[in-house]
């Protein structure tokens, strides 16, 4: 099947095309929830979370821009959602956690598993501003709004993420020499 007749048979709720829908995009979706995650559970859930959505607001997709990209955003969108709800507060401007380099891998080459362990060590204020900066691409000013924080803010976490990954890139650099 192609992009449009799974779109129309999950409009129709084909459970074939919804089958189809599912195996085409869950590993690229489980990678964009790692991101926003702190373990692979929580990805899991995030993922499984999203697909409901995509399921019922399929209807809603107009074929403008890629529905890889319609679903990445509902999946951004669950995953935020999924932490505002569990956090109650965001924390912001904290201290890097004692053990944030010392429960990641040790390979030969920096492998994109262990940055995307790195991201998802990073303290939660500092992992959200970076992947929707750095990823997903929003400016500041919509990091704000969707955080409910001042411009100031995001651009000051995300200094603070790219410090901390950049300390980790150097600290498996020298590990690796």
């Amino acid at each position: 099947m192609n992009e449009e007749e799974l779109i129309a048979g999950c409009v129709k709720e084909k459970r074939e095309a919804q089958e189809a829908l599912y195996k085409n995009y869950a590993a690229k979706m489980l990678g964009v929830c790692h991101l926003y995650a702190k373990d692979s559970l929580e990805a899991e859930d995030m993922l499984q979370e999203g697909f409901i959505k995509v399921f019922d607001h399929i209807k809603s997709y107009k074929g403008q821009g890629s529905f890889a990209g319609w679903i990445r955003r509902i999946m951004v969108n669950v995953a935020l959602n999924k932490i505002r709800a569990t956090s109650k507060i965001i924390k912001f401007d904290e201290d890097l956690p004692d053990d944030f380099s010392q429960d990641i891998s040790q390979t030969s080459q920096l492998a994109y598993k262990d940055i995307v362990k790195a991201i998802q060590k990073l303290p939660e204020g500092y992992r959200l501003v970076f992947n929707l900066f750095v990823i997903e691409g929003y400016a500041h000013a919509e990091i704000a709004s969707q955080l409910n924080i001042t411009e100031g803010t995001s651009r000051s976490q995300l200094n603070k993420a790219r410090k901390c990954l950049q300390q980790f890139i150097i600290q498996q650099e020298k590990v690796n020499l």
